[in-house]
């Protein structure tokens, strides 16, 4: 692998303020452009992959995008294909959630681009955004929030698992969904959900089906991340509909190159 593709390997790997689909993003390219030089871009692929083991958005995305495309040419366009279907996925997972948001108070944790689309086209009456400490990049994203006009205050994360009992949602974006519906997420994102279930608050992840992944859930070896159980969950919003926890397995089976996608990373 040359210099500049190494060089975009170890960003993604350092990467700790951006969400999943962007990352995503970032490998295709990189992927892209490994078919331009000329090189074998599965080396990359799995690189990719094993820079952030918790990201199943980039698992998913090069996946799709080797199995589907089986010439250099064929790869190219299926990547842009996937990056064009990126876009359109977000704005159909907001369209989808505008009624349950608009005018209600909304908790959010991390920095979640899929939930700021759905935030700003929902309109609800106010966000409340955790921290999310140690980068603290909730604070970023509630000005960024009240930047689009939304009313935002900030929660420290010692306070979240109390502040979420006087909400009417909790709105999470995530990392990977796996076959069992269990949700991995930026960290304290488990305990949040614990307390959401104890004052009967809905607990609804936005989430595009990219970050689906067809395994059975583990807790990869990186301190930014926990593992939330399917119970915690009251619904998966994707650009292909509503889930309860119990049916993301049927919806992961019917995605197209998702297992076969899987296993190639995986060689």
């Amino acid at each position: 692998m040359d210099a500049v593709l190494a060089a975009r390997v170890e960003r993604i790997a350092a990467d700790e303020t951006h969400g999943a689909s962007w990352l995503a993003k970032e490998a295709v390219e990189a992927v892209v452009e490994a078919v331009q030089r000329g090189e074998d871009p599965l080396p990359l692929a799995r690189e990719l992959v094993r820079a952030r083991p918790a990201i199943g958005a980039i698992a998913g995305a090069l996946g799709r995008v080797l199995v589907a495309g089986r010439t250099p040419e064929q790869l190219v366009e299926e990547a842009n294909a996937l990056l064009g279907s990126r876009e359109r996925a977000a704005a159909t997972i907001a369209v989808l959630l505008a009624p349950e948001l608009e005018e209600r108070i909304v908790m959010t944790h991390s920095a979640s681009a899929t939930a700021r689309e759905a935030l700003i086209h929902g309109a609800p009456g106010r966000v409340v955004c955790t921290a999310s400490e140690p980068i603290g990049e909730g604070r970023a994203f509630a000005e960024e929030l009240a930047g689009a006009g939304l009313t935002t205050e900030i929660v420290a994360d010692e306070d979240a698992e109390h502040a979420v009992g006087t909400v009417d949602l909790l709105l999470l974006g995530a990392d990977t969904v796996f076959r069992d519906g269990s949700l991995l997420n930026k960290i304290k994102t488990s305990g949040l959900t614990k307390a959401a279930t104890k004052a009967k608050v809905p607990v609804i992840v936005a989430c595009e089906v990219l970050k689906l992944a067809p395994s059975m859930p583990y807790q990869p070896d990186e301190e930014r991340v926990d593992l939330t159980p399917p119970g915690r969950i009251t619904r998966f919003v994707t650009e292909e509909g509503v889930f309860a926890p119990d049916e993301i397995a049927a919806l992961v089976d019917r995605t197209p190159f998702l297992a076969e996608g899987y296993e190639l990373l995986r060689g």
